[in-house]
């Protein structure tokens, strides 16, 4: 895998929305931010669009990230919100300038999409990570340092509590994956990541009980979890039930799949739609370890 070049003081980042619509004050302290960090920036050109609930026409939106991805002054390109319509863009994106100029990719959720094309047929490592959105609602400062690290090649490792539906072991691979309900929307498609060996996360968000439950059970029956050397699980908030109760949780449906399997499988990581949203670097050598005391996450130089 490729990994993008360190981000410098004066190096510019490129903000473009290719899913939902955005407003110029929702990403004011996202500015902010970049100016403290002492980068600059320039935006797309309908990152303020509005065409339903997009910030524009497929085309507007691949024309805003093809032309970041094309500009070679452009040093990173952050997605500024999720929602919808990422994927929308894919057929009609030319990813291959990054081979001459790799950068990195940043956002979440929708933004799965990007992360899974590009490592896969680009080898690039992308950043799954907090958005310009969310710098103005549900903020978290250790959370968007560990964006600006990642971006200025700082190293990234996390300690965090073990859960009790953990199950121990060690592994390490390529981490990919991301929001599990965009990474139902690619399985069998050409776009869906290759998880042979890999170290796979996944995180949701207003999701159905039953519907995570479908999902694992889609993941299984293709073969997923006999594929991968490893499981981190993210946030899965504002979780939906019917009036007649599924009987789990989403971490417990998880577990009741996956605890079949010889994997480490760590619940509780801090990122996802939630405030802490620790930055994942997509496609890096990762280790792995769940213990009963301690979990870990920690990426290859």
């Amino acid at each position: 895998m490729i990994t993008p070049g360190s981000l410098k003081k004066g190096d510019m980042i490129g903000i473009v929305a290719p899913a939902r619509k955005i407003e110029e004050h929702e990403i004011a302290a996202f500015v902010a931010k970049i100016d403290e960090w002492g980068f600059r920036y320039k935006t797309g050109k309908h990152l303020y669009g509005s065409y339903h609930q997009f910030s524009g026409s497929d085309k507007e939106r691949a024309a805003d990230m093809q032309a970041m991805i094309d500009d070679k002054q452009v040093k990173a390109i952050i997605c500024a919100r999720g929602g919808y319509g990422s994927i929308r863009t894919l057929p009609l994106l030319d990813f291959s300038a990054l081979g001459e100029q790799p950068k990195w990719i940043a956002g979440f959720s929708d933004i799965t999409v990007y992360h899974a094309y590009i490592n896969t047929f680009t080898g690039i490592e992308t950043l799954h990570a907090m958005m310009p959105l969310n710098f103005s609602n549900n903020y978290d400062e250790e959370s968007a340092e560990t964006l600006r690290k990642a971006l200025t090649g700082e190293k990234l490792e996390y300690s965090f509590s073990p859960h009790r539906l953990n199950t121990e072991g060690e592994a390490e691979g390529e981490l990919t994956g991301g929001n599990l309900s965009m990474l139902l929307s690619l399985n069998g498609t050409a776009w869906f990541p290759d998880l042979r060996n890999k170290i796979l996360f996944i995180e949701d968000v207003d999701e159905y009980l039953y519907h995570i439950d479908r999902i694992m059970m889609n993941l299984l029956h293709s073969g997923v979890f006999n594929k991968i050397k490893g499981l981190v699980c993210g946030g899965f908030t504002k979780m939906n039930d019917n009036d007649i109760p599924f009987g789990k949780n989403a971490e417990e449906i998880i577990a009741g799949i996956t605890s079949k399997f010889n994997i480490p499988v760590c619940f509780g990581f801090p990122a996802g739609h939630q405030l802490k949203n620790k930055t994942l670097i997509f496609g890096r050598q990762t280790r792995l370890r769940v213990k009963e005391g301690t979990c870990s996450l920690k990426f290859n130089s």
